[in-house]
């Protein structure tokens, strides 16, 4: 059993409270990985079967006013303020600036949208930080070299910085400095704690966001009570969250927030709860940032769909994943073969409708590319087959290519319409 990733900031997390002190590399860098053809649903699939509509007539309808320039000029304003960035942490500001009771859950909201940017709340579950967000309070210090704490004071808050930077002077000599989203002050305890070193501001205008140690502890030390944790021989395995998505109750349920990758992968032929519907989509666009292969997948997948009760699940995530992401077989033989093979297994089951469903999904996300294949001679070999022609009624598609061959160097793959 392989122990949960060490680097859990990049995962949704933890129950372990968030360090005294963060460390930062000077430039942070992310990247999504999402597929060319976009992401849709099984519904767009069912779509694809409808008769496309030719040129609709139009004439005889009354004709609708249109918007004048005037109008439209003022539309761009809204859409340029509504995008400001400014603006939005000015939005921001009005509601930290309000005292705890005061804020609403629209505040709230805005503030949870703000905050998990920042590396001091990147360890934490989102229900904490929606806690945390409910009792923050805003401080302002406008001085540069302002002393924060002194050393050896008593603390009874932690700290966040939300814009400048302060400085650590520790006894030893060693200094250290924090930028926005760093944290600094108590850890999640009741016990009486002091600052070891001088906090002092660096530059003016200094903004940071302040917990009470009582409030930072119960938050903290209570979110073991809406985890739950699954585990194997001993190891922890998977650990999901109790969430409520609404006050009334009826939509709440449990969602995986850490796991190993082979239950992440277990978890997707498993029953997801109300609260975390999409949980396959969510695997399928963020798999490849802890697994080394897709046939990892692939393989599971059919070999649970030799398991009668588990064929419809398994089915499902093959169509979501070829319609959702199809370039992960295209640019890929191995996933070809897998697809060819997870084809063939529908056949045999004589599941008609999702093999029409399958089918249905790889036309339409099918891109055009040219071929060319180089012959010796006139009479060498192809190395494929072809199927259908207008004798047949149907087009003219690559039935086989051999394994190795000139054709498959060249990339040409079975059910290529020519």
């Amino acid at each position: 059993y392989l122990q949960l990733p060490a680097d859990l900031t990049k995962m949704h997390l933890t129950d372990n409270p968030h360090p005294q002190v963060t460390h930062v590399p000077s430039s942070q860098s992310g990247c999504s990985i999402a597929s060319d053809s976009g992401s849709s649903s099984l519904s767009d699939i069912y779509q694809a079967t409808e008769s496309e509509m030719g040129d609709v007539d139009l004439t005889g309808l009354p004709e609708a006013p249109v918007d004048s320039e005037d109008e439209e000029e003022e539309e761009d304003e809204d859409i340029d303020r509504t995008s400001d960035p400014l603006l939005g942490r000015d939005v921001v500001r009005e509601c930290l600036e309000k005292e705890p009771a005061d804020k609403t859950d629209d505040d709230i909201e805005q503030l949870l949208e703000f905050m998990h940017q920042l590396p001091a709340f990147a360890n934490m579950t989102m229900s904490v930080r929606r806690e945390l967000c409910s009792v923050m309070i805003f401080e302002i210090v406008e001085q540069a070299g302002a002393i924060i704490l002194e050393d050896g004071q008593e603390l009874d808050s932690w700290y966040v910085i939300l814009n400048g930077t302060v400085e650590i002077s520790y006894p030893d000599g060693k200094s250290e400095s924090l930028c926005m989203g760093n944290s600094f002050g108590i850890t999640p305890s009741l016990d009486k704690q002091y600052m070891n070193g001088v906090v002092r501001t660096k530059v003016d205008d200094c903004q940071f966001v302040c917990i009470a140690q009582q409030d930072y502890w119960r938050i903290l030390n209570h979110v073991e009570k809406n985890t739950h944790k699954v585990e194997e021989e001993g190891e922890i395995v998977m650990v999901k969250e109790h969430r409520e998505l609404d006050r009334s109750g009826t939509r709440k349920g449990h969602i995986v927030i850490k796991a190993t990758p082979e239950r992440l992968i277990m978890h997707l032929i498993e029953e997801h709860s109300i609260v975390d519907p999409t949980y396959i989509e969510d695997f399928l666009l963020t798999y490849r940032t802890f697994l080394t292969s897709p046939l990892e997948v692939g393989n599971k997948l059919l070999e649970w769909f030799t398991v009668d009760s588990l064929r419809d699940k398994v089915t499902r995530v093959v169509l979501l994943w070829v319609n959702n992401h199809f370039n992960d077989f295209e640019g890929d033989p191995a996933m070809t073969r897998f697809l060819e093979e997870f084809e063939k297994n529908l056949e045999d089951t004589k599941m008609k409708g999702h093999l029409r469903l399958l089918n249905i999904a790889c036309a339409a996300k099918a891109k055009w590319r040219q071929i060319t294949l180089q012959k010796p001679s006139r009479d060498s070999p192809l190395f494929f087959s072809l199927l259908g022609g207008s004798d047949k009624g149907f087009g003219i598609f690559v039935e086989t290519v051999e394994i190795g061959s000139k054709a498959a160097e060249a990339g040409l793959k079975r059910g290529d319409q020519v």
